[in-house]
Parts: structure tokens; C-alpha cells; sequence
């Protein structure tokens, strides 16, 4: 077998990245091998993010890069996967010409045999079908050993449908992978040496309830707690609305499962909640924070928030910095608003000049980076059990590893412990992760 080279490159979020390392995987199985330089490519795949209109216009600056590399290499073939391939379907191939292939978040598991009738017919190929059941669930990556965390998608989709959002038109309805499934993959992690996993979907939460007989989101996590290896769960994204009791008191019954919560609010004022069709109010979101952190005190939240939502007021968006206060939360995904094709929000009569957005992020973002430092300086001083992922960016006698809240921590030591639970004393808190001292290693 000619072993061909493979050029990928991912933007957005967590579950796109999930999605490439299950790319990777196919095409390792055909004989490509991954390669950071896309000259050196026979095979370059984009899987897009549409959530906001910046990574959208990221990829037709890339395809402006690649598209004409070729004329120098007839064997080249440009693929285009992800969200905004959903999105735009064929328009993509008629703005873009020469791009080979365009393939829609359903349509991962069947992307070989599409470059194959590229490479067999020099015909472009167009898949964007939405599916009943998605076969692409159920690809295991590959990891490279000495792995320690993986992902695993549980579902994929969304039925609630919030005014601004694109992700139910670009990744359908919500589709539970079946749990069986699920449990077998992560029992093949396990063996293979990940210890912690990180449950995706876009909102895990309802995970199951649309499946006859299905385990609920819960009882899922009390499964995969009862696997053999698996240190530390984590899972994202949650919707407020969805969060039961159940899984409030998961994080008292299930030792596995890590005292973090994302926990998505968008908007601090009832008013735009409600333009948003979010489904909640403030006081109904804050209350089950405060449940949380009464039967799980050090559990630390995370947030994503929309500034300068159509018809957000000065008052508004008062509102929502009052709420960050009072939440306190340890990291916050902040964007401007970014009006979304086809979302009912695009239409909205009173759009927020983007001077103002501008302006109004700035202030939020840092006030909520002054929340962040104060969070870590009270770490100051504290023992923390970390899982060390490995050797810290700047190198040297610099190792890295995460505590069970998912704080950075750096510390030195001559001695590689990657892979090993220790108890380190935070030091000295940094902007955004924390100085320590090793404790006790085993």
C-alpha cells in the first residue's frame, strides 16, 4: 500500500476535534499518514465550526490556500467537513470551485469512499444528508500511547432550538448513541490506558430521553463510574433547563465524577433569556448552582455568555455582569453576539451596534478575569490532587497535570511522573493556572 499524506485542520469546539481524531482514524486505516505542512499533502480535509461568523470566514481564507496548490499536485484532494459544509451544502462547491468534496456532520463514517470516487472519477462529491442513526458515533481514534484523556460523543444534536443558534440546523436532532455502545468503548480506552473521559454532546443533559428503554444522562455516568481504570469523568454541554435532581446528586454518589460543571447561562437578564428562548430565568439557573455547590462544595463552574444580544439594553447587560458576581465563576466563553443564517434572532429589529458589543465584552471579560485571578489566589497555600498530563510548553524540568476542578498546574521535578495521580501544593496563582510543589507522588 502507497502510504498518502493527510493535512487536517479543525476549528470550534470540543466535539469537532473528537470528530477529527475519528477522521484521522479512518484515513489511518487507508494508509494516509498525518502531516503538518499541507504542501506536503495528497488529501486536505477543513472541518468547520458555523457557531459564529469568525470561524466560518476562517475557512474560505484557508480554502484561498489550498484550492490552488492544485495545479502543482494533480493528486490533490480538498475535502470540506463540519458545520459550515452542513450549512452551505453544495453552494460551498459553486462559491469554491475545484473543492472535491463537501461532507455534513452525518456523513464522517462514508468520507473514504468519497475520496476514493474523487481519486476514481475526478468527479466532486456531495454528502449532507442527515441520518437517523449516526454510524461516525461509533468510530473509535486512535491514540497515541501514552494517552491519558479522550473523548467519547454520547449524543449529538439539539431540539431546543434558542433564536441565535445554528447548531440544530447544521447538526440535526438529538440522536442518542446507544449506551451499550458507549460502555464498550470507554471499557477499550480503559484497557488501552486513558484514564479520564470527557462525555460530549450538545446537551448531555437530555441524553436518552427521546430513546424508549434508554439509560437517562445519570444513569449513564453510574455506568461508566463502575469502569475498571477510569479515574476521572467529565462531560459537556449541559442545558440549564435539563438539569435534573439526579444529577445534581451524581456529584455526591459518584466518586469518578469530577466537581466541574459547564454550565451555559448566555445572558444574566430575564428579558433577553426569554428573546433567546433559553427556556429559564436567572433565578431558576442560580438556584440550581446553589444546589450544586451545597452537596459539592469546591465544585467549580464554567459559563459561555452572548454580549450584545439583539435588544440588549444597558440595564441588560448590568444584568449579567451582577450575575457573574454572583456566580463567581472560574472560566467564562464570552463572544459578542454573532447573527446566524437562518436563526430566528437574525431578524430581530434592534441589533446592537457592534461599537457597543466591542465595548461591552471589554468590560465583561475583565471583570470575569478579575473573578478568575481571585478564584485561584484562594487556591493559594491548598493541596490539590493532580493527574499529570506531561511535560509543561516551556519545557525544561517543567511538567504539567489538571486537578479534579481542571486548574492548570505547573511544577518541576527531575523526574517524568506523566500519567501518575500526585498531591501538589499550590504556590503562587498565575493569570490563568497555578504555580505547585509536589507533595506526595503514588
Amino acid at each position: 500500500m502507497v502510504t498518502m499524506n493527510l493535512y487536517l485542520e479543525t476549528y470550534g469546539c470540543q466535539m469537532n476535534v473528537s470528530d477529527s481524531q475519528k477522521i484521522e482514524t479512518l484515513f489511518g486505516e487507508e494508509g494516509y499518514q498525518l502531516v503538518s505542512d499541507f504542501h506536503q499533502a495528497d488529501l486536505i480535509i477543513i472541518n468547520t465550526c458555523s457557531v459564529r461568523e469568525k470561524p466560518e470566514q476562517k475557512v474560505f481564507s484557508a480554502l484561498g490556500r489550498y484550492l490552488p496548490l492544485k495545479r502543482q499536485n494533480s493528486r490533490l484532494v480538498v475535502a470540506v467537513g463540519g458545520c459550515v459544509a452542513q450549512q452551505w451544502g453544495a453552494r460551498l462547491q459553486q462559491k469554491c470551485s475545484g473543492l472535491d468534496i463537501v461532507f455534513g456532520t452525518h456523513a464522517i463514517d462514508v468520507l473514504p469512499a468519497m475520496v476514493r470516487e474523487v481519486r476514481n472519477t475526478c468527479l466532486p462529491q456531495l454528502d449532507t444528508a442527515f441520518r437517523s442513526a449516526i454510524p461516525s458515533l461509533d468510530i473509535i481514534p486512535r491514540y497515541a500511547a501514552g494517552t491519558l484523556t479522550a473523548f467519547v460523543t454520547i449524543m449529538q444534536g439539539c431540539n431546543n432550538y434558542c433564536s441565535y443558534c445554528i447548531v440544530p440546523y447544521v447538526r440535526g436532532r438529538e440522536y442518542s448513541r446507544p449506551s451499550d455502545s458507549i460502555i464498550a468503548e470507554i471499557r477499550q480506552l480503559a484497557k488501552n490506558g486513558i484514564r479520564e473521559v470527557i462525555l460530549l454532546g450538545q446537551n448531555v443533559n437530555s441524553y436518552g430521553l427521546q430513546t424508549a428503554g434508554e439509560l437517562n444522562f445519570p444513569q449513564l455516568l453510574a455506568r461508566v463510574n463502575e469502569i475498571h481504570g477510569i479515574e476521572r469523568i467529565r462531560f459537556t454541554t449541559s442545558h440549564p433547563k435539563d438539569l435534573s435532581d439526579e444529577l445534581i446528586a451524581a456529584f455526591v454518589e459518584l466518586d469518578h465524577l469530577c466537581p466541574q460543571f459547564h454550565l451555559p447561562l448566555q445572558s444574566g437578564s430575564d428579558r433577553i433569556l426569554e428573546r433567546m428562548g433559553r427556556g429559564y430565568s436567572t433565578a431558576e439557573y442560580f438556584d440550581k448552582v446553589e444546589r450544586l455547590r451545597q452537596v459539592c462544595p469546591e465544585i467549580a463552574f464554567s459559563s459561555d455568555m452572548i454580549i450584545g444580544f439583539p435588544g440588549e439594553s444597558a440595564e441588560d447587560f448590568q444584568k449579567t455582569v451582577d450575575m457573574i458576581r454572583r456566580v463567581r465563576y472560574d472560566t467564562v466563553y464570552s463572544f459578542k453576539y454573532s447573527p446566524r443564517p437562518g436563526t430566528r434572532a437574525v431578524s430581530f429589529p434592534d441589533q446592537v451596534e457592534e461599537a457597543v458589543k466591542k465595548e461591552r465584552l471589554r468590560i465583561f471579560q475583565t471583570l470575569q478575569d478579575e473573578i478568575t485571578s481571585k478564584n485561584l489566589r484562594k487556591l493559594e497555600g491548598t493541596t490539590q490532587e493532580i493527574l499529570v498530563n506531561g511535560p509543561a510548553k516551556r519545557g525544561g524540568d517543567q511538567w504539567v497535570g489538571r486537578t479534579p476542578t481542571n486548574q492548570i498546574v505547573n511544577f518541576s521535578s527531575d523526574e517524568n511522573f506523566t500519567g501518575q495521580t500526585m498531591t501538589v501544593r499550590i504556590t503562587r496563582a498565575l493569570r490563568h493556572s497555578l504555580k505547585g510543589d509536589i507533595v506526595q507522588h503514588g
